[in-house]
């Protein structure tokens, strides 16, 4: 099992305003939660940690998470309320957001509710978004990167969003915490930009990270494709050519499939990753990409299922 940590919320998509009025719907999401549903269609055994709220938003994403096989053993319900994320999308597909969720459930799981002990099954734990960065959240979390540190493989997603916690040097530090445990970090080249303003490039940051102990690096560059790096040496994939809808998920999608893929081939331990060959690494990628280029070609975060994959794959040649 996988097991999944951050944040649970409602992207609510919004159409352009016609007069006074802009209408919109409503839809489960969070990176986090996405990961978590995406490798449950990918058919990977997986749970999900978070603080989810007792209000009806919340009692639609725990039901989802449910819905789509996601072990839900590990969530703490909450009596505050659950984050609004509004996702205005543009004429190039770039989604913008507002987010509303200031004390609200996501934001306050607390060390105290952290369980005491994994079972075994629990082979790799995944942390993302803003849940590492916003308190007491971040803090519980980094515990319990920190606890299973060298036990179990932990990856990272920053998924930098500047309108969650504009302070970029708080988001840095608290992030620190997570990247010094990692066995992955898997990053967009905006994620690297933000970050660093500009003063690092792809390859300081994976290098960067690499010196911390980081056994994998992947960094995803949209429309230029995606760059590994691992002991073994750098794997460039090139960009695949899609017809892009909107690219909400589509991290979070390729972040899924890379941990799924390293799973089904039986990579998924700290050794496994740390012995990454690049014919290896070249294989998990490219999975990772078909999914995200799927993802990209439907509206909102809709991630594909293994068939989907496959019948890629099988496409492909």
């Amino acid at each position: 099992m996988i097991l999944v940590c951050g944040e649970a919320l409602v992207d609510l998509f919004l159409d352009p305003p016609k007069g006074a009025e802009m209408a919109g719907r409503a839809v489960a999401g969070g990176s986090p939660f996405n990961v978590a549903i995406g490798l449950a269609r990918l058919g990977v055994p997986v749970g999900f940690l978070g603080a989810i709220s007792h209000d009806g938003i919340g009692a639609m994403l725990a039901e989802r998470l449910t819905q789509e096989g996601v072990d839900g053993r590990f969530i703490v319900r909450s009596d505050r309320l659950s984050t609004i994320s509004a996702v205005a999308t543009g004429a190039d597909g770039q989604p913008s957001y507002g987010f509303h969720g200031e004390g609200a459930a996501d934001r306050f799981l607390m060390p105290a509710e952290l369980p005491a002990e994994l079972p075994p099954e629990v082979r790799a734990l995944s942390f993302g978004s803003y849940s590492m960065a916003v308190e007491p959240t971040g803090g519980a979390l980094a515990l319990l990167a920190e606890r299973e540190h060298g036990r179990r493989v932990i990856s990272v997603d920053p998924n930098l969003r500047p309108g969650v916690v504009p302070d970029m040097a708080l988001w840095a530090g608290a992030a620190e915490r997570f990247y010094r445990v990692a066995t992955i970090i898997k990053a967009s080249d905006e994620d690297i930009r933000i970050a660093w303003g500009g003063k690092l490039s792809l390859q300081e940051a994976a290098a960067y990270w690499l010196g911390l102990g980081a056994k994998l690096v992947v960094i995803t560059r949209g429309a230029e494709g995606a760059i590994g790096f691992c002991a073994a040496g750098q794997v460039e994939l090139p960009a695949r050519v899609v017809s892009v809808r909107d690219t909400v998920g589509a991290g979070d999608s390729f972040h899924a499939a890379l941990l799924a893929r390293l799973s089904q081939t039986d990579r998924l331990s700290i050794e496994g990753v740390a012995t990454l060959d690049q014919a290896a690494l070249a294989e998990v990628l490219t999975h990772a990409a078909i999914a995200a280029s799927i993802t990209v070609g439907r509206r909102g975060a809709d991630l594909p299922k293994a068939v989907d994959v496959q019948a890629e794959l099988a496409r492909l040649g």
